[in-house]
């Protein structure tokens, strides 16, 4: 696939890459297993002028959506907790506003988030309301020259960190879902009536923070209501710009799961020889890179779209739905292959294995992805 990037996509793909192994796999799993977040990579993250993807100016990259797809998968090679964080602040949080603000919006938040000086969050599921989000309870009500805004948030990455929240609700004025910027207090603290709780006990994810958000009468500034989001559709509209992220994580996860599957295979000695002698060793390998290579070729085409304006949200859907259940079959089997030792942390691949159970869900479950294809071959709605 490398004839389909310039000299300037591989060039970023070999710097991430190098961060990931230098930086990211010798700490990430202490990390992982006491479900903290590594602090100490963001300054080396923001070195990398991977933050703010595709966006242009504002201090932010301009990737290609390719670049950015790669830099995405070798991010989740290492670890998926930390694309996750970089997916929230670049896609999600930067996204929405580089999308639905205005130039004053975009000029106050962007170069700081840019240079990630400002951590950005992403508040649209509710704990009633996930695949249904259209139905988001949360409400905002004008006073003055400021929004009250109430209601539950949940899975919120980055929202006990973040500088800068965008929350969404429903205007009580129209019962149209609009954006909130909440912006943290220059001592550090947060508005009243923003309150988090961070979610533990989590299989999967583990090194990024995601906790629920109480929002209990907070006042968020009139100015700080992203002028182009007028009803749910922006939303959709940023969504899907961003699902695709979700099938070049799926890459990346399986990639490493297969790379650990083949080192392991050669080195591990059963029966006294290597278990890459094996016959059904061989078979899984096989079919492992058949379906690997098969998810290279829809995330690389759907750049090709994006870049060209001509993606369309059924085929983002079809490649998260693939790509997603593809990679979480290649971890699987790379746990298999490495019987007992593939439950260890050292080996890595559990830690993809159970990250695949997380991307399977978001940005999309896998059922919901079905059915939006499934509506686009049919064109009957089968979910209201």
């Amino acid at each position: 696939m490398d004839e389909f990037l310039t000299a300037e996509e591989r060039e970023l793909r070999s710097r991430v890459r190098n961060f990931v192994d230098k930086d990211l796999l010798p700490v990430i799993n202490g990390y992982w297993e006491r479900a903290e977040f590594p602090f100490e990579l963001i300054p080396k993250l923001a070195a990398l002028g991977i933050i703010g993807s595709t966006i242009q100016g504002f201090g932010c990259p301009g990737l290609s959506r390719l670049a950015a797809g790669m830099v995405a998968t070798e991010i989740s090679r290492g670890d998926g907790s930390v694309n996750t964080f970089l997916g929230v602040q670049s896609g999600l949080a930067m996204g929405t506003i580089n999308m639905l603000g205005s130039q004053e919006q975009k000029e106050r938040w962007l170069p700081e988030m840019a240079a990630l000086g400002k951590i950005g969050a992403f508040a649209l599921t509710e704990p009633d309301h996930g695949s249904d989000s259209v139905a988001l309870e949360t409400s905002a009500r004008r006073e003055g020259d400021s929004y009250i805004i109430s209601g539950r948030k949940r899975w919120i990455g980055n929202a006990s960190m973040a500088d800068v929240v965008i929350i969404f609700a429903r205007d009580e004025d129209d019962s149209k879902v609009k954006a909130f910027v909440m912006e943290r207090n220059d001592d550090g603290t947060y508005p009243a009536g923003y309150s988090t709780e961070l979610i533990t006990g989590k299989i999967g994810k583990r090194a990024v923070l995601q906790p629920d958000i109480t929002l209990d009468n907070l006042r968020v500034p009139a100015r700080n209501r992203l002028t182009e989001c007028h009803s749910f559709k922006d939303v959709t509209r940023v969504l899907t710009s961003t699902r695709s992220g979700a099938s070049w994580e799926s890459l990346g996860h399986a990639i490493a799961a297969y790379e650990a599957a083949v080192a392991y295979s050669k080195s591990r000695h059963q029966f006294g020889r290597p278990i890459a002698s094996f016959q059904l060793v061989q078979n899984k390998l096989a079919n492992m890179l058949a379906e690997l290579t098969a998810m290279q070729l829809i995330c690389f085409r759907l750049a090709v779209l994006a870049e060209d304006g001509r993606m369309t949200g059924p085929m983002a859907s079809l490649a998260k739905m693939h790509t997603a259940q593809k990679a979480r079959w290649i971890c699987s089997e790379a746990r298999d292959m490495l019987g007992g030792n593939g439950v260890l942390l050292e080996n890595h691949v559990a830690r993809h294995m159970t990250d695949m159970e997380v991307v399977s869900t978001y940005e999309g479950t896998d059922s919901i992805q079905s059915l939006l294809v499934g509506r686009e071959i049919t064109g009957i709605s089968a979910f209201s």
